[in-house]
């Protein structure tokens, strides 16, 4: 590369593209025409510390001069550019480990090589958001038997930082997910963390949901440490609870989830490899996974439960982890609130022994607090739900859980969102069923999790007698629009709540 000849100037933009590495340039700029460039090229980007690879835009207006180059501001970032920094333009060498994305696409099947490099190539950000499909595509569907399941999560692992805690016993917990408001994770590390276990739990964003475990901590304390805070923490208090996507712990997942999400896809090998790889790298020995099974969850039938619950262990002893798998109730959501606030206020409700707390957030919080409790070997089977019970109803859990709180920086209060409006029945009868996807739906559409106080606050349960006119559930929106948009949806799906 004749690097004279191919040299700009760098112009911000502000233009955000998610974790997306894009570049913009003229059209008639002299690298494009002599490079023979054109729109949606991959090509990389240097400077004189790193480089880059991103996605060409093309642009025919004055937004740039001729000599300029711009960047999305993830691009920016990586390469840690001010204005006017000179950058070289190249044409990107040939990805290898693509060569083993077709393969997958034809349902080869690949090595622990094969996935490393994938993975890889994906940290390195090498891989476009077409890539990324590709490869999330190509695994999903039953495509990836046992072995490859074990090899993409020791991948994962390897690809970012490892945490040691240089302890026999570490403890974790994680739930598959489709159930709006289950949000045991806070309580079960308030729980175990008080009893004297270490649980340093980093969770992931929202998905496809109105809310993610890290979403709904953010309500409360600060979720983004880096590894260096999540151990102060942990040596401090004994638990955590954070984002995952700061502490470089299996980062291509991060990647991978944000493509998930807009595919709105599920891969159950990715899944595994997601959940397991973060434990690992977490540093953890002993987990328990909480399968819901339900018509409308993530889970659907005991069948598929059964074979994820086997997948799971076996891929967990596969990369050295103890792991349990609770089949659990998965019908109807979880507590009362669904969006993060809303959940927010659940969990401080059953920490807090209030009388009003959601009486079956606390069960199911009790149930798998014993399960981990019980499979640490630090308390006797059949001890565990008389130990966590105990913990809860003293107010030690509460007091464990504040302590976190302000160990990562901050122990606020939550605020509901200033908008709401209440739906009620139209006819009396027994309430048959609760379509957990389109209550979800209804959540995010009122603005969660992006609007932390927005969802929904649902006040009945599943076999309940309801009187017409009774309040269903209010739906709260930091805006007008929202509150509207979130409102026509509900009119137009009256099968959400199902009374007979």
């Amino acid at each position: 590369m004749d690097t004279h000849s191919n040299i700009l100037k760098y112009k911000h933009l502000g233009i955000y593209t998610q974790n997306e590495n894009v570049v913009y340039m003229r059209e008639d700029c002299h690298v494009c025409i002599s490079e023979g460039f054109e729109a949606l090229t991959r090509i990389r980007i240097s400077n004189a510390n790193t480089s880059i690879v991103a996605s060409l835009n093309v642009l025919n207006s004055d937004i740039l001069l001729p000599n300029e180059i711009g960047l999305s501001d993830a691009a920016a970032k990586k390469l840690n550019v001010s204005p006017n920094d000179t950058l070289y333009v190249s044409h990107l060498e040939p990805i290898e480990s693509l060569s083993h994305v077709r393969a997958k696409i034809y349902n080869k099947k690949l090595d622990y090589k094969a996935y490393n490099n994938i993975i890889t190539d994906i940290v390195e950000g090498d891989y476009s958001n077409i890539h990324l499909s590709a490869f999330i595509t190509a695994c999903a569907g039953d495509r990836m038997d046992i072995d490859e399941i074990s090899d993409l999560t020791k991948a994962m692992i390897a690809s970012g930082k490892q945490l040691n805690w240089n302890k026999d016993i570490v403890v974790d917990k994680h739930c598959i997910g489709g159930l709006p408001g289950n949000r045991t994770t806070p309580l079960v590390v308030a729980i175990v963390a008080a009893y004297g276990l270490t649980m340093p739990k980093t969770s992931s964003r929202a998905i496809t949901s109105p809310a993610g475990t890290a979403d709904t901590m953010e309500v409360l304390t600060n979720v983004t440490l880096s590894s260096e805070e999540i151990k102060t923490v942990v040596e401090k208090e004994g638990g955590c609870f954070v984002w995952g996507g700061t502490a470089q712990l299996s980062p291509a997942d991060d990647v991978l989830i944000k493509i998930e999400k807009a595919l709105d896809i599920d891969s159950e090998g990715q899944l595994i490899a997601s959940v397991l790889s973060k434990k690992a790298a977490a540093g953890s020995t002993h987990v328990v996974i909480d399968i819901p099974v339900g018509e409308t969850a993530k889970v659907r039938s005991t069948e598929m439960a059964e074979k994820l619950k086997n997948h799971m262990e076996t891929v967990g002893t596969a990369v050295g982890l103890n792991v349990k798998v609770v089949v659990t109730d998965g019908t109807q959501p979880v507590g009362r609130g669904i969006g993060p606030t809303l959940e927010a206020i659940d969990i401080l409700k059953v920490l807090k022994n209030e009388e009003d707390a959601p009486k079956d957030l606390t069960e199911r919080a009790l149930l798998l607090a014993t399960e981990l409790l019980e499979l640490s070997g630090k308390v006797e089977k059949g001890k565990g739900q008389e130990t966590a019970h105990k913990i809860l109803k003293s107010g030690k859990a509460y007091e464990k859980f504040v302590a976190i709180c302000k160990a990562q920086g901050q122990f606020s209060k939550p605020v509901l969102a200033p908008y709401k409006i209440e739906i009620k029945a139209e006819k009396s009868g027994v309430l048959q069923r609760i379509d957990n996807r389109k209550i979800a739906k209804l959540a995010k559409l009122s603005g969660a999790p992006q609007s932390k106080s927005a969802g929904i606050l649902l006040n009945v349960h599943l076999g309940e007698q309801i009187e017409e006119n009774q309040l269903l559930y209010t739906i709260y929106a930091e805006s007008k629009g929202e509150l509207n948009y979130a409102l026509e949806y509900e009119n137009n799906h009256n099968d959400i709540i199902t009374i007979i």
